[in-house]
């Protein structure tokens, strides 16, 4: 019985002690809690806001997390020329370039050029066999063999007038059929020349030589050996003298009162990426092309080694004259409320927006035509921070 009662008391003991030791460890790990107490939370000051607005002006106060973000410098002013980039083309100067036709119709049975062929002026071409050439040396014959008879008759009219043997009607008719036959033969002599034929040759083939009316390249060729030429309007090869071509670049509606002839351009082609060429406009279109609504400017370049061929890819740089105006950099244009917007200091971290009116854009920046002056003091970097 006794032990019963000493075995309840041990085990009191062993309570009160675990309960005394999970007192004071509790007490231990409160010392070290990351949580802290009602009263310290309650002496850390709340951090400044990023920016306050006062009206229209933006303060950024001090401690706030946003100076460290916001580059601020003064406008800077350029006075150089608007570079103004084209798109241009090669072209075969018009004035050094011949389409040739066929003076008949015929069928081509020699062809004596390909295309790219370089060809001398005079150079056989294209021979052509044509019943029209053949018409054409018939007629002249008739017409030779007329003119040579009335001719006599108008010679035995007079003779006879003269003698007192016949009328002077007589001697009329004939004189009106002499220049009736005149005129036909002239006719006659003037279509063989036309065709390129002579009328007094003894060789009267259906042949004809088409000859090159001058010296350059063969740069288009629409017929072949066997082939029919019979519409005379209608090219068969054009011979273009490359020794000089244009480049024509097409200007803005917006930028034409700039051009005038005689101003400097530089261009670069796509196949010499890395040469600069420098040239003057040497044509500007009267007239603006109704479906682009931009004007025609032709450069003029001398091409003695054949390096710019019709149809390759050229840039143009030209250089429009400016006043001095003020520059800030893309970064510091801002759209609000569908205006261009700059933030302009006012006081030492006090910023207000201000619209600015933008001119030509320039590879670093854009070029401001009005709300800006020299001086002024902008946000160029981060603004977008303080944006609505």
């Amino acid at each position: 019985m006794s032990g019963s009662k000493n075995y309840s008391k041990r085990m009191r003991f062993a309570l009160l002690g675990g309960l005394v030791t999970i007192f004071a460890l509790g007490l231990w790990l409160g010392r070290f809690s990351p949580f802290p107490s009602q009263s310290a939370a309650g002496d850390i000051p709340d951090p400044p806001p990023a920016f306050i607005r006062q009206g229209e002006n933006i303060v950024i106060p001090e401690g706030s997390a946003l100076r460290s973000r916001l580059k601020v410098e003064p406008v800077t002013v350029k006075n150089s020329p608007h570079v103004l980039q084209l798109p241009g083309v090669v072209e075969a100067d018009p004035s050094r370039t011949v389409n040739v036709l066929p003076p008949v119709a015929g069928k081509v049975v020699k062809l004596d050029i390909q295309l790219g062929d370089v060809v001398k002026k005079g150079q056989p071409l294209v021979v052509l066999d044509s019943g029209d050439l053949a018409q054409a040396y018939a007629d002249d014959d008739k017409a030779r063999s007329a003119l040579k008879r009335i001719k006599s008759s108008l010679e035995r009219a007079r003779g006879v007038h003269e003698s007192g043997g016949g009328p002077l009607k007589d001697v009329q008719q004939a004189e009106d059929d002499y220049a009736q036959a005149e005129a036909e033969y002239n006719r006659a002599e003037a279509r063989l020349k036309e065709i390129g034929a002579l009328g007094e040759t003894k060789d009267k083939s259906r042949l004809l030589t088409l000859i090159s009316p001058n010296a350059g390249i063969v740069t288009a060729l629409t017929t072949a050996s066997g082939a029919f030429a019979n519409d005379p309007t209608a090219s068969i090869m054009t011979i273009s003298n490359l020794d000089s071509v244009w480049v024509t670049a097409m200007v803005p509606e917006s930028d034409i009162a700039y051009i005038s002839r005689g101003q400097s351009v530089d261009v670069s082609f796509a196949a010499y990426p890395e040469q600069v060429h420098h040239g003057e406009v040497s044509f500007v279109s009267a007239v603006v092309e109704p479906d682009t609504r931009r004007t025609k400017v032709r450069i003029c370049f001398a091409n003695p080694e054949g390096k710019f061929k019709p149809n390759m890819f050229a840039n143009v740089k030209c250089y429009l004259p400016q006043s001095s105006t003020v520059f800030v950099p893309d970064s510091a244009l801002l759209m609000n409320n569908d205006k261009i917007t700059v933030l302009v200091e006012t006081e030492p971290w006090t910023f207000v927006r201000r619209a600015v009116v933008c001119g030509y854009g320039e590879g670093d920046g854009t070029r401001i035509d009005n709300g800006l002056s020299p001086g002024d003091r902008i946000v160029v970097k981060g603004g977008v921070l303080l944006n609505d």
